[in-house]
């Protein structure tokens, strides 16, 4: 997977690409760690329109930065999933713990 990092005034967009499971909990921790890190950044986006595919673990780690985002007083939205992703994320109900657009 590939992480892209965009920043528009107080909020910061990671751009995420192709297999998005465990092999890259690192990857995507170091990634969003920074931003909550970051006393400008107020929102963070993750956007899913080029994630091919997401398993179980993805769904924890979205969970995960959920926690901590919250801890850091951090707004976090998921953003253009594709039909499939969206299908993930409408099984897991994570429209009641996401804004998803």
């Amino acid at each position: 997977m590939e992480i892209k990092h965009s920043k528009n005034e107080n909020r910061t967009t990671l751009s995420l690409s192709g297999r998005f499971d465990f092999n890259v909990h690192r990857e995507f921790k170091e990634a969003y760690m920074a931003i909550l890190n970051d006393s400008v950044a107020l929102a963070i986006e993750i956007d899913l329109a080029a994630v091919d595919y997401l398993d179980s673990s993805a769904l924890g780690m979205l969970l995960m930065l959920r926690e901590r985002a919250q801890a850091a007083n951090k707004q976090i939205a998921l953003r253009n999933p594709n039909h499939t992703v969206m299908q993930i994320l409408d099984i897991a109900n994570f429209k009641k713990l996401f804004t998803i657009a």
